[in-house]
């Protein structure tokens, strides 16, 4: 049993209901979909907030009792969402399907985080986009969430993937959090939103 599969088997929603701020702001100033994909997006608040917006969205994660969670969110807020039970380390990513990808907090060791933002680059459409927000490095001094090893938290450079994309966003901050028990107070991010 995987660790997240753990922490979301509980009737609290760890990260919180509400989406995160950057994926609002973003839905706003962007325009993402109608047919977006959620990777590594647990309980579901962020697919639920686009769902609620006219999208068509699929979350891919691989913790079962995130994606039964995701599915009742999606219930009590009347939308509908698609989710699929899936290991981002075998993942076979579809080649430009669809109008957007978002991760939120995704967090993976090296290897496997660059193999995700390769899969990233190859599902998008052509003129659709990535939008993210996940913690630097620097968030280690924080201790406000995050993974507590430094290999898996992220720096710009890890972006350059993308760098034959338009990028709309990316930029290293402190932002406040406040989701669920998971993530609480002063944070260290980085925002990336690119048009490939």
């Amino acid at each position: 049993m995987n660790k997240w599969q753990t922490r979301f088997d509980t009737d609290e929603y760890v990260f919180g209901k509400e989406p995160n701020e950057f994926i609002r702001e973003a839905a706003k100033l962007y325009n993402p979909g109608p047919d977006i994909l959620a990777i590594a997006e647990g309980e579901g608040r962020n697919a639920v907030y686009l769902a609620g917006h006219g999208n068509q969205v699929t979350i891919w994660d691989f913790a079962e009792s995130g994606l039964a969670k995701a599915q009742q969110l999606a219930k009590e807020n009347g939308v509908q969402l698609a989710t699929e039970l899936k290991d981002l380390a075998e993942a076979a990513w579809p080649e430009n399907q669809y109008d957007a990808v978002i991760c939120v907090f995704g967090h993976f060791p090296p290897e496997l985080r660059a193999r995700v933002l390769e899969g990233v680059r190859t599902a998008v459409k052509p003129g659709g986009l990535f939008i993210t927000e996940v913690y630097a490095k620097e968030q280690l001094a924080y201790g406000t969430g995050g993974p507590k090893e430094e290999d898996y938290l992220y720096s710009l450079a890890d972006f350059d993937v993308f760098r034959e994309w338009e990028t709309l966003r990316l930029e290293q901050k402190e932002v406040e959090r406040h989701e669920g028990t998971g993530h609480n107070g002063l944070s260290c991010v980085i925002q990336y939103a690119g048009r490939k």
